[in-house]
């Protein structure tokens, strides 16, 4: 195995490395991996195959192995363009039969922005893009999400991969943005399902008003069935009482 360091790497390619983003290193990189690191947020711990976000204790006082950080991506680079992106947490590197280039550790910030845009841009025909940016330490993206997952000029599976991610964001601003993706009736139909169930999933029910007005309004049948079906896993009263007023006024 053939590895380039984060120094030769900048004596190979003649730039300095402080005058180039991490979009140009990566670019740059000759065909193979590139790996990089950088600081999770809090709350995040991984033991190389899964990553937790939350408590990794339970009530009977069992405590998982669990790393809290940081968090390690490889990048398949191949003719400059990005193939594929895997996020790991925990574990450690070992030796691949494969050109490897080790940039080290990076700004956890530059390292979001870059998988925000590389998503943007149409992602990498492998992996999620978006996963490393969600466990990126001191950055919030919800923002970003949102414009992704309305960008109709975004392939689907990455927009679908957006909503969920806002829906593990929760916040006021993030939750108008999913209702505004859920409620638009131009919308694809498999974005707005999806926006259904990250709905779902907010904090407290807060996406309990929108599932009903959906529910009760919306022109497309399938998306009034998912918004019924989450109604019914929610147990909220609003929900509970959307049902009686149905099959009471049912002919």
């Amino acid at each position: 195995m053939r590895t380039i360091s984060l120094a030769l790497a900048g004596i190979l390619f003649g730039v300095p490395l402080a005058a180039q983003t991490l979009e140009q290193r990566i670019a740059r990189a000759p065909d193979g991996l590139v790996r990089l690191s950088f600081a999770a947020r809090e709350g995040v711990c991984g033991n190389g195959q899964n990553i937790n976000w939350g408590d990794r204790n339970n009530r009977d006082g069992w405590t998982s192995e669990c790393d809290a950080g940081p968090v390690r991506v490889a990048v398949d680079v191949q003719g400059g363009e990005v193939t594929s992106v895997h996020a790991y947490v925990g574990g450690r590197w070992r030796s691949v039969d494969r050109q490897v280039t080790d940039l080290g550790a990076v700004s956890s910030r530059a390292a979001a922005e870059y998988f925000l845009a590389l998503a943007e841009r149409g992602g990498p025909a492998k992996g999620d893009p978006l996963l490393p940016a969600i466990l990126a330490d001191s950055i919030t993206i919800w923002p970003q999400l949102i414009r992704i997952g309305k960008n109709t000029s975004v392939k689907s599976s990455i927009r679908k991969q957006a909503v969920f991610w806002l829906s593990q964001e929760a916040g006021t601003e993030a939750t108008k943005g999913l209702t505004e993706l859920a409620e638009n009736e131009r919308e694809d139909q498999d974005v707005r399902k999806q926006a259904v169930f990250a709905l779902s999933q907010l904090r407290n029910n807060d996406g309990v008003p929108t599932m009903i007005r959906l529910a009760r309004t919306d022109r497309d049948p399938v998306i009034r069935k998912q918004a019924i079906f989450w109604l019914g896993q929610s147990g909220d009263p609003r929900a509970v009482a959307f049902f009686e007023e149905v099959l009471t006024h049912k002919p």
